[in-house]
């Protein structure tokens, strides 16, 4: 039985035989982040990692993507500091770094299923997961750098310990996209599958998960969080706090405002290209 028990706003959560199905449902935004889409997407990993009926767990994106990243157009946050400049560290603090810990924290696997683009926080989400399959067509980009800020949600810390310095500074710095086939031979992600394929061998990896030894998987990941994570807090709040010395930079502002006309269009390029043109 595949019953839907979301409640949310722009996330569906679907419950099936010990797996549930996280999809991002902003669909005519490539899954955009706004603050709703953070408190939604929050709520339901909490809930799925709570829940003692869910063994395994899969985060997926609605329609032609996986998500596109912040949502430039309607942040939806409201928060400004007393300079008048977005308050991101509240974001970052409060709705969005906490969605990364409670996936690394929870004692269950989570598979990341990326279909089409994952972008800035977007490709966080997916590197946070257990295990990333992605369809042949997607492709993981670190475009922060394009409006002159820097990785969060968990990118400055899961990419090195995916690929390691060199491509970390090379994703980091360039802004450019990483190909499925390329990701898989950097080690960033697991497996490629034809696009047609994703839904089912997604669907057949986590029904294998739910029916294995949950306890087993819960005690691998806590090894992996102690050895690779154990100062994921840590990261998180300097990212936070770069991130806000950032967004009060001008190349923020003029990023942001198209007054850096080659970094806004290398970033539209790249949502124009994915078939996000509203």
């Amino acid at each position: 039985m595949n019953e839907a028990t979301s409640q949310l706003q722009t996330v569906n959560v679907h419950r099936a035989d010990g797996v549930a199905t996280v999809e991002l449902n902003r669909p005519e935004t490539l899954n955009a982040w706004n603050a709703q889409f953070g408190e939604d997407l929050l709520a339901a990993v909490r809930a799925v990692a709570e829940d003692e009926s869910v063994r395994a767990v899969v985060v997926t994106g609605a329609g032609r993507g996986f998500s596109s990243g912040a949502d430039l157009k309607d942040s939806g946050a409201g928060e400004t500091r007393p300079d008048g400049r977005p308050d991101v560290y509240t974001a970052l603090t409060e709705r969005y770094h906490p969605i990364m810990q409670t996936i690394r924290a929870m004692p269950k696997p989570v598979v990341a299923a990326v279909n089409g683009p994952a972008v800035g926080i977007g490709c966080s989400l997916a590197l946070c997961c257990d295990l990333i399959l992605a369809a042949e067509s997607a492709y993981f980009l670190l475009a922060f750098v394009n409006i002159g800020l820097v990785p969060d949600g968990g990118s400055s810390l899961f990419v090195p310990t995916r690929v390691g310095l060199a491509r970390a500074s090379e994703l980091s710095m360039l802004g450019e996209r990483l190909p499925a086939q390329q990701a898989l031979d950097w080690g960033l992600i697991n497996r490629v599958v034809p696009d047609a394929l994703l839904a089912d061998q997604t669907a057949a990896l986590a029904t294998r998960l739910a029916a294995g030894p949950t306890r087993s998987y819960a005690g691998t990941k806590r090894q992996l969080n102690n050895w690779l994570f154990a100062r994921m807090d840590e990261q998180l709040e300097l990212e936070a706090r770069v991130q806000q010395e950032m967004a009060g930079s001008d190349d923020f502002l003029e990023g942001r405002g198209g007054l850096r006309a080659e970094a806004r269009r290398s970033l539209l390029w790249e949502l124009v290209g994915a078939g996000w043109t509203s």
